[in-house]
């Protein structure tokens, strides 16, 4: 697993504080210790420097990954996040988006939020801000990207797109043949 290059770092970041703003510092210095990115083969781990200190008695052939896979550059060089960054990104989130749980099922399908399933909204949530949607209860169901800014969304149409789908909680099942 090697370090991303400064180019890549940037990327990866700039990415992260889309949905987390400041907080990214968060993910780097935590209380259980220092915590890193390393890419292989396109794809970002998430992973303990103790344990990538562990990981690096192994020959690099040998090793398919090290911690947790948060996103992989597409072939035109930019940076897409996975599902499995969810765990991260919604403790530290800025901006969060609540559906009604008529709205859940059709989210997790893969749809974009309507405004006539918007429960709550973040105040001063802007346009195209990175956003964490969640359930009446407070459960993550994943994330995407804000269609309207708070303002716009009290005067939008039921059926205007309030947030566009970027990954769900339904794609464990969905793409479970991909996502490795």
């Amino acid at each position: 697993m090697k370090r991303l290059s400064e180019e890549r770092t940037k990327l990866v970041f700039e990415k992260l504080a889309n949905y987390i703003g400041d907080n990214v510092k968060f993910l780097i210095d935590r209380p259980d210790g220092t915590y890193c990115f390393r890419e292989k083969k396109d794809r970002v781990y998430y992973v303990s420097e103790k344990i990538l200190a562990l990981a690096n008695t192994v020959a690099p052939e040998n090793l398919m990954s090290v911690g947790s896979c948060i996103g992989k550059f597409t072939k035109t060089g930019k940076f897409r996040l996975h599902i499995t960054a969810l765990h991260y990104l919604a403790p530290y989130a800025q901006h969060k988006i609540w559906v009604k749980s008529s709205a859940e099922q059709q989210f997790l399908y893969g749809n974009h939020v309507n405004k006539a399933g918007l429960g709550r909204i973040t105040e001063n949530t802007t346009k195209y801000q990175g956003v964490v949607v969640y359930s009446m209860n407070d459960l993550p169901l994943g994330f995407g990207v804000a269609a309207k800014g708070t303002a716009e969304c009290k005067l939008a149409d039921p059926m205007a797109v309030i947030a566009f789908h970027q990954a769900d909680i339904g794609e464990y099942i969905r793409s479970e043949d991909t996502l490795l």
